[in-house]
């Protein structure tokens, strides 16, 4: 397909575009934030290096969420057999209550599924006051009695980290006492991290204590694998499924879209790992790899090509011809649904010009997408990223504890005596090695973004305001956050943590999906018609003291 190339009208150079971006800050301020700002000047086999994984400075409205919101509502909010009851205000839990559009698929008419449910010990001035412990321990069986799950998750919010109460001890002596269902807590409270990152760390930690490993009853399936880091946002998990199970090729268990207990129970019996987004996931994968012998490799089932590379890279590792001719067959013919849309909105879309600033890796998977569109990422970023998601993997034994990364626990893992199983001799490994396998490998976004382009860490509103004002990109993709403001400046704003109302973008019928969608939105003359009411009559104006 013919590619054109549609001038800008907006010229501007990239240190311009950060030294303006750091003009209105304190001095002090801008220094430190200078830092988390990368014009991308990457050499050949060098990356440049950025500071992430730091505390947002105070007074800066930034895009992140809490430790708490992390560990309740990323991780595990998508599990629907197992009740969530958050211990603090009913606020705490009302925010986290299906706020990212995860969903799911129980079984038959009367399956579990929680999910629909918003629990919580709903504390009050008196619980602060005298402790919440025994109201936490009433919750806890008031939920056994009406509902009888497999599990019951407890996660602490700020109050109660602050005032002490010990809701391990509480979930712990409820477990012994209820005998059939399994208790534990999330000591996440929203203070205890840079991000909502030090939430995933504890959620994941505790589905690796409580749960992987406790069913041994045999799963079927020749080509098991287990999928780390999908959360089945607008029926993402669902698409994947559909081409795995078209494949031939078991899903096992997913961490954690449409996910249940026994999924968790039983990942330790699979064959291979597959890891979408590294951030939040990728030590589990190695904890996997540690106790019970499961090798992970990295995946990115957003966009067709992305798709149809780590399918061919999951037959490859299990190295069976069958499956890696049906592999290619099933590719083959998804591939025409796609090409036919594409070549319909491509017109469209090509020269186009997008900004990506969203969590995980979705900052990085998303611009395949775009580049199947024939559009250009200008700037991207993360909103909890560590310095391995920006440079790839390679930099994790240089980076430094820092204090806020001790507070959350490191498991100590070591070999299953009974369980642990290498999935691969050392000659078949050495084979994969030598036909350019790579196991556990991320390079990381900064390596595959184009020189000269900005990589922003923690993007704020101001800051998101000021890079649609110098650079006028077509589409500012991010959360509900910036959804509004972004869209008021006259360009269209797609919410990539939520889909809006859309998806699934995942997969092949996913990315026709998101063609059609994205050829809607750029190429709609509404925008160009949206004046926010301060650009028509400003009420307030300022300067600043150290101007």
């Amino acid at each position: 397909m013919a590619t054109t190339t549609r001038k800008k009208t907006v010229q501007w150079d990239p240190h311009d575009i950060k030294a303006e971006m750091l003009k209105k800050y304190p001095p002090k301020v801008a220094r430190k934030r200078a830092k988390q700002i990368l014009v991308n000047e990457a050499l050949e086999n060098t990356t440049p290096e950025i500071v992430a994984n730091v505390r947002t400075i105070p007074g800066i409205i930034t895009m992140r969420g809490c430790t708490y919101a992390g560990c309740k509502g990323v991780i595990m909010g998508p599990t629907r057999d197992i009740v969530n009851l958050v211990h603090g205000p009913i606020g705490c839990s009302f925010y986290a209550w299906l706020t990212r559009r995860n969903q799911t698929s129980a079984p038959g008419k009367d399956g579990e599924n929680f999910m629909n449910y918003c629990f919580s010990t709903d504390m009050q001035d008196s619980d602060i006051i005298f402790g919440g412990e025994k109201k936490l321990a009433a919750a806890i069986q008031e939920i056994y009695d009406l509902m009888h799950p497999k599990a019951i998750a407890v996660f602490a919010t700020c109050p109660v980290g602050l005032i002490g109460d010990d809701i391990h001890t509480v979930t712990r002596n409820m477990k012994e006492k209820l005998g059939d269902c399994n208790v534990f807590a999330f000591s996440c409270e929203g203070y205890k991290g840079v991000s909502q990152s030090a939430g995933h760390h504890i959620a994941n930690n505790g589905v690796f204590t409580h749960m992987v490993g406790e069913n041994n009853e045999e799963k079927p399936g020749k080509y098991k694998i287990n999928l780390l880091g999908e959360y089945n946002i607008g029926g993402d998990g669902f698409e994947i499924h559909r081409i795995l199970h078209k494949c031939g090729i078991t899903l096992l268990s997913t961490f954690s879209g449409n996910s249940t207990y026994d999924q968790f129970a039983s990942a330790h019996q699979a064959d291979l790992s597959c890891v979408m987004c590294h951030r939040s996931i990728n030590y589990v994968a190695d904890m996997l790899e540690t106790k019970y012998g499961i090798p992970w490799i990295k995946v990115n089932f957003i966009g067709a090509k992305a798709t149809a590379k780590s399918l061919r890279k999951i037959a490859e590792y299990f190295g069976d011809q069958e499956l890696i001719d049906k592999v290619d067959a099933v590719i083959a013919q998804e591939m025409l649904e796609v090409e036919t849309a594409l070549q319909k909105v491509f017109p469209g879309t090509v020269g186009k010009t997008a900004m990506l600033f969203v969590g995980g890796s979705r900052a990085h998977h998303y611009q395949e997408l775009f580049a199947e569109l024939g559009m250009k990422t200008l700037s991207a970023g993360y909103e909890f990223a560590h310095r391995d998601d920006y440079e790839g993997r390679q930099v994790i034994p240089d980076l430094k504890v820092d204090a806020d990364s001790r507070n959350i626990e490191e498991l100590d893992i070591h070999p299953d005596p009974e369980q642990y199983r290498p999935r691969k001799s050392e000659a078949e490994l050495k084979k994969l090695a030598e036909a350019g396998f790579a196991f556990k490998d991320y390079e990381g976004i900064i390596p595959d973004m184009e020189k000269g382009s900005l990589i922003i860490d923690d993007l704020n509103q101001y800051e998101a305001e000021k890079l649609v004002e110098l650079m006028k990109p077509d589409l500012f993709c991010s959360g509900i956050k910036e959804k509004y403001s972004i869209q008021k400046l006259g360009i269209p704003n797609k919410q990539l943590h939520s889909y809006d109302s859309g998806g699934p973008y995942a997969g092949f019928k996913g990315a026709v999906n998101f063609y059609n969608e994205i050829s809607r939105l750029v190429n709609s003359r509404v925008w160009s018609y949206m004046k926010a009411p301060w650009q028509e009559n400003p009420e307030l104006s300022a300067t600043y003291v150290w101007e």
